[in-house]
């Protein structure tokens, strides 16, 4: 089969949708080695996050043609084109969008929607990223053979804000980087904490520095904690919400207590989350919720919040709170710190929930929707 993917995050984002789309191109090709795999992208960068995906043999990067569209053009009307002349049989938008002239052009097509967060939580977004979102995304859905969802919230969320029928949807789970479940020594764990100049304690939370991750909860329970226990923040901040934060940290008095970290690698990220002695997802609103399976991959409890998917990433392995209720996410990680709640079931249950997101089982599932998709054409 040849398959041909939208490279754009793949390429170019160190995080989020370019961990999704690197780990949808890595798994298929190491599972389906017959296949070829073509990722279209308006450039190429020196991602060292792209090593893998450069070892394998049956993957090919494919750029714009020196003469006609380039750049987003190509990637929203050219590149068609080019997908008829590599004789694509399969055409996969890894993260919400297609080209807007794929149906015309003939040629079955999947987009992977990972939430439409900007009609949940519209405050989060400007009026014209919203108005473009909506479009952009709204038209995929419509023009794609099928769609994508990441979780069952992000299907019915498809499902009633663009009217698309149920039948033409299919969930399949993300999983996260096999680095998180590889077992780290610890003289390895303390050479990281000190390279890192890590907090001996912490708490971790790993995500954007946004309103919408919610931190400002973490940072508020953090003042009923211990005080030899710091909150540790792995994420760039978005929109100044930060500065916000840190104001309500020094009116409790534990801004001292707040680490903030914008340049831990990824490589590093599994020995921090090792580290930490809790690991808290509060998101008011996620499509599915990575750091909480890093976290129940890394053999740690986790804290999640209630209100969207987290808890069909976490499952019964997970704890959960309310977005809102400070005093619950105080006294669950006080708990879990002076052991009044037991963890290691919940740790060991963690780790066999997450099986069922392991990448060679994503790839099985992908290219069943890929079959489906090419036989229902």
């Amino acid at each position: 089969m040849i398959i041909g993917y939208d490279g754009k995050r793949a390429v170019n984002n160190m995080t989020g949708l370019g961990n999704y789309s690197r780990l949808v191109i890595e798994s298929v090709a190491e599972a389906y080695p017959a296949s070829t795999l073509l990722v279209y992208t308006p450039k190429l960068s020196e991602n060292p996050r792209l090593q893998t995906i450069r070892s394998l043999h049956n993957v090919e990067f494919r750029l714009p043609p020196p003469q006609g569209f380039s750049g987003s053009l190509w990637r929203t009307f050219g590149v068609t084109n080019n997908l008829k002349s590599d004789k694509v049989q399969i055409y996969h938008g890894l993260s919400n969008e297609l080209p807007l002239n794929i149906r015309s052009a003939g040629i079955p097509s999947v987009v992977t929607v990972h939430d439409v967060i900007y009609r949940r939580r519209p405050q989060c977004y400007n009026a014209i990223d919203r108005v473009l979102y909506d479009f952009k995304y709204g038209r995929s859905c419509r023009n794609a053979t099928r769609i994508i969802a990441v979780s069952e919230r992000t299907k019915a969320d498809i499902v009633e804000l663009y009217g698309v029928s149920p039948k033409k949807i299919d969930v399949v789970y993300q999983g996260c980087d096999a680095s998180f479940r590889k077992n780290i020594s610890g003289d390895d764990l303390e050479a990281t904490r000190r390279r890192l100049l890590l907090p001996q304690r912490y708490i971790l939370q790993v995500g954007t520095i946004e309103e919408r991750k919610n931190l400002e909860l973490t940072v508020r329970a953090l003042s009923a904690l211990p005080k030899g226990v710091k909150l540790l923040a792995v994420g760039r901040d978005r929109k100044g919400y930060l500065g916000k934060v840190k104001g309500i940290a020094k009116e409790l008095g534990v801004l001292d207590r707040i680490d903030v970290r914008s340049n831990i690698t990824f490589a590093d990220l599994p020995a921090v989350c090792r580290m930490a002695e809790v690991i808290v997802y509060p998101s008011f609103y996620e499509g599915f919720g990575i750091p909480v399976l890093e976290g129940l991959e890394s053999r740690r409890p986790v804290v999640a919040a209630t209100g969207s998917c987290l808890e069909e990433a976490g499952g019964e392995a997970a704890f959960y709170v309310d977005p809102t209720d400070v005093r619950a996410m105080g006294d669950i990680i006080n708990g879990i710190l002076d052991g009044s709640i037991p963890t290691a079931e919940r740790i060991e249950s963690g780790v066999a929930y997450a099986t069922r997101f392991r990448t060679d089982d994503m790839a099985q599932r992908l290219m069943a929707v890929y079959e489906k998709t090419i036989n229902s054409y």
